[in-house]
């Protein structure tokens, strides 16, 4: 077994995030890849909203996308997981991530040809995000076999930090850029970032699936796996509490315009919603050195959930714009926590031969769970108010996680120091 490095002295590592994953080679290299890629993918993101809705003038259409968009996330991300638990995954992320960047440079082209077909655009929308279904779980399948368990809390940490800032930086970034080089060199800029990914991947030793054949791994027994095994079922189940009942994104258009009194069609209020989340989460991850020392993470996830809840039934009660940011970073944080905990006990209590499967459910549980909570939130709001579809599913979201966690005892009683089973093919290095 590889020895763990060794956590810098001093009181700012209580603060700071542990630094120690980046301490080894093939880590290292996949974030550092991974810094740029999220902002190219973020980039990609806005600019097929921003061309569909140019092309069209149509905002239905441009959630129509997400749905596009959506369905092979689903289908794929299941799919995915199987085929990562099947082949190579180093070689499956070789082709995964060609494949996305495959298609950000068709999108260029087509942008750049001055085409009107928002068919092709929704068309290329679909296969990218195919191969990113696949991708997704393959990559975090591959994280406990380059880090120590040790250290996968604090791997994810980063890896969250990173996706946090990229969600702020990334739009951020389109509104300044489109007026410099133009809407489809957005597309070329993601799909310059990926060449950084490909080079990590190609850095990556073999890793094949640890106890499983080529080419038979089933998506059915991943859902047996995971029927059979309630510590794992759980961590989806709080999700879904969390996302379903105290996501209200869909709201944040009503509530900036009729709630905090921003103009109609966005303005700074807005966008200070769409960025309080991102900032809370951005925060937890940059003061987040205590996370690695803490063992017992089914409570820690179930407290994060309650805690995320109250944040949004306070959001949802307040007229006042700076508390309502401020309550959405303390949710954001909270997620953030959340996050960082299940996929860490995702990834480690599961079986390296089942750990692909487990993820996909993850991606699709992830994608859906948001979108799932769009058409809830703005069919109670429409129904009774934003107030009540916000403070409500807030409240809703603390009392199932509560029952959840009494009823869900091998969650709560979740220890990180308790044996776990081997980890076969193990392929950690320490190279700096």
């Amino acid at each position: 077994m590889t020895a763990i490095p060794p956590r810098p002295d001093g009181r700012l590592r209580r603060i700071i995030p542990d630094p120690r994953p980046l301490r080894i080679g093939n880590f290292r290299r996949m974030f550092v890849s991974q810094v740029a890629t999220v902002i190219g993918s973020q980039l990609t993101a806005v600019a097929v909203q921003q061309q569909i809705f140019d092309l069209t003038g149509s905002s239905a259409l441009v959630g129509l996308a997400s749905l596009v968009a959506l369905v092979p996330l689903v289908v794929f991300g299941l799919l995915g997981g199987a085929v990562a638990d099947s082949f190579d995954r180093r070689r499956l992320l070789m082709i995964t991530s060609v494949g996305i960047a495959a298609t950000s440079l068709a999108l260029w082209l087509t942008a750049l040809g001055g085409s009107r077909q928002v068919w092709v655009i929704m068309l290329l929308l679909a296969v990218q995000q195919g191969f990113f279904a696949v991708n997704q779980p393959t990559r975090s399948a591959v994280l406990p076999r380059i880090v120590p368990a040790e250290l996968v809390p604090a791997a994810n940490a980063l890896n969250m930090t990173v996706f946090a800032t990229g969600v702020i930086v990334g739009p951020l970034l389109v509104g300044v850029l489109i007026p410099v080089i133009g809407l489809p060199w957005l597309y070329f800029l993601d799909a310059l970032t990926l060449t950084g990914v490909l080079y990590a991947v190609f850095r990556l030793p073999p890793i094949p699936p640890a106890g499983a054949g080529r080419g038979r791994a089933k998506v059915s027994d991943g859902l047996v796996y995971l029927r059979a095994r309630p510590l794992l079922l759980m961590t989806f189940v709080i999700d879904i509490i969390a996302m379903v009942c105290g996501m209200p994104r869909a709201l944040f258009p009503e509530m900036a315009e009729h709630t905090f009194g921003g103009p109609p069609g966005g303005g700074v209020a807005l966008g200070l919603l769409n960025a309080g989340l991102a900032a809370g989460s951005l925060l937890g991850g940059l003061t987040g050195g205590w996370i690695t020392r803490v063992h017992r993470q089914g409570m820690a996830i179930l407290i994060a959930v309650v805690l995320w809840g109250i944040s949004m039934a306070l959001f949802g009660s307040t007229s006042l714009l700076w508390l309502a940011v401020l309550y959405l970073a303390v949710g954001g944080f909270a997620d953030l926590v959340s996050s960082v905990y299940r996929s860490t006990l995702l990834q480690v209590a599961a079986t390296d031969e089942m750990r692909g499967r487990m993820q996909g459910v993850f991606t699709v549980v992830v994608a859906g769970g948001p979108r799932l909570a769009d058409l809830v939130h703005g069919v109670v709001a429409d129904a009774t108010s934003t107030t009540v579809a916000v403070v409500g599913g807030g409240l809703l979201c603390v009392v199932l996680t509560i029952v959840a966690g009494w009823f869900g005892r091998s969650l709560r009683d979740y220890d990180s120091r308790s044996p776990t089973h081997d980890e076969p093919g193990r392929v950690v290095e320490r190279s700096t």
